[in-house]
């Protein structure tokens, strides 16, 4: 009888172990659709989609072979194993599929230039109603990480009293897609807004090494960089612009507002 539990407890064991690996390939697959598509640096921090990517994926990942190890049994007949192992490989499954659906809701779907900030926008942000008001040039909600937008000049006062009171409600200029345009209009004042990179240095002594770093990873020199900060779901950080295109080429998890 002992001998019998203790080959029953080996199987159990081996099942789940081959389930775990599994689970951790199909986890790998999705972290590589989560982090390089939807989440691209330094959106998984900023956005905190590294923390909610791994929440739903060591539920999932746990999930699975800890039923596995429950349900395994050599002595059940082959029809009845094959039907408990099915179960359990469907609820991981939606699990699964929930818990992706939940992150890609979530995702970042824009950097848009508003008045002398970027702000992350999420796709959960947006009101669904109001995405038939974007400009035709726009994509509303891209699937392959955020796009540059900026918000546009407000056409008049009374335009721009109501998006300030819309804001106060919550829903921030950068959100409203009848707002939107193409960055590459903005340009001139986003540049007009933004200040000279050595001015994060004499603001943060104790990050110089940081901001370098950050500065030496763009390519350009410092002089050739300006800054502006960057609002985010999950925390403030500050985003490194080429002082001649506006492109942005860099971020520093520094709070510079």
């Amino acid at each position: 009888m002992t001998q019998t539990k203790a080959f029953d407890w080996t199987d159990r064991l081996k099942a789940s172990g081959i389930h775990l690996g599994m689970s951790l390939a199909i986890a790998a697959l999705a972290a590589l659709l989560v982090f390089a598509l939807w989440y691209p640096y330094p959106y998984r921090e900023i956005s905190g989609g590294r923390e909610l990517f791994f929440i739903v994926v060591a539920v999932d990942v746990v999930l699975g072979p800890l039923i596995t190890l429950a349900v395994f049994n050599r002595s059940k007949p082959r029809s009845e194993l094959v039907r408990d192992l099915g179960i359990v490989g469907l609820i991981q499954l939606a699990a699964l599929i929930y818990g992706l659906w939940t992150v890609s809701v979530a995702r970042p779907v824009h950097l848009v230039f508003e008045l002398d900030r970027f702000r992350v926008v999420h796709a959960i942000d947006v009101p669904e109603k109001m995405l038939l008001q974007a400009p035709p040039s726009v994509g509303t909600m891209p699937l392959t990480g955020p796009t540059l937008l900026a918000v546009r000049p407000f056409r008049d006062a009374g335009e721009e009293t109501n998006a300030t009171l819309v804001a106060l409600q919550g829903l921030h200029l950068s959100a409203r897609p009848d707002l939107w345009e193409d960055y590459e209009q903005a340009r001139p004042r986003v540049l007009a807004a933004a200040k000279p990179a050595a001015e994060l240095k004499r603001r943060f002594p104790a990050q110089v090494s940081q901001i370098d770093a950050a500065i030496a990873r763009t390519g350009r020199p410092e002089g050739g960089l300006r800054y502006l900060p960057v609002a985010a779901r999950k925390s403030l950080w500050t985003a490194l612009i080429d002082a001649n295109s506006a492109e942005v080429c860099g971020f520093v998890p520094l709070d510079s507002f």
